[in-house]
């Protein structure tokens, strides 16, 4: 169970920042870079687990390399219509958007359409078979609109934080 969240402070933010960037830094690095003892840095970083800043620690598998080893995939953007926008016909959609291993995210968004879906599949059978599984009548789709990847000219993970910003 998640305790309850404390209010983030600027070595927080760092943390996390740092965190986005390389989830492998040993602790010592961690500290070095976020001007931190390491008791500090390991007590935050555990906290801010424990507290649900941090929900989980992955490796990003570069989709250009198994492209170059002849690896097939196929990426794309989906736009979803459904036929009414009641709660109970978004939330079944969602439900089984969100279930299905080939979407990879899944938003509802406003205005447009109700749905957009990242789907990620080994080719276009697959994607045919996604399709037959979602964007049918019994989960009330209207119209499907799907845009294939064609090139990535940027991928990341990380969220903006305050004291990262950019202009």
């Amino acid at each position: 169970m998640k305790e309850k969240s404390t209010p983030l402070d600027t070595s927080d933010l760092r943390l996390l920042d740092l965190l986005q960037h390389d989830a492998a830094l040993s602790n010592q690095q961690l500290a070095e870079a976020a001007h931190l003892s390491p008791a500090t840095c390991h007590r935050r970083v555990k906290r801010l687990r424990e507290e649900g800043w941090i929900e989980r620690q992955v490796a990003i598998v570069s989709a250009d390399k198994l492209r170059d080893a002849q690896v097939p995939g196929l990426q794309a953007l989906v736009e979803v219509a459904l036929d009414v926008q009641t709660e109970e016909a978004m939330a079944r959609f969602e439900r089984q958007a969100t279930q299905d291993t080939a979407v990879q995210q899944c938003w509802r968004v406003s205005p447009g359409p109700d749905f957009m879906l990242v789907l990620a599949v080994h080719d276009m059978e697959g994607y045919l078979e996604v399709a037959a599984r979602l964007f049918n009548d019994r989960l009330g789709v209207r119209n499907v609109r799907t845009f294939f990847a064609v090139k990535r000219a940027k991928f990341d993970t990380r969220l903006p934080l305050a004291h990262t910003v950019q202009g």
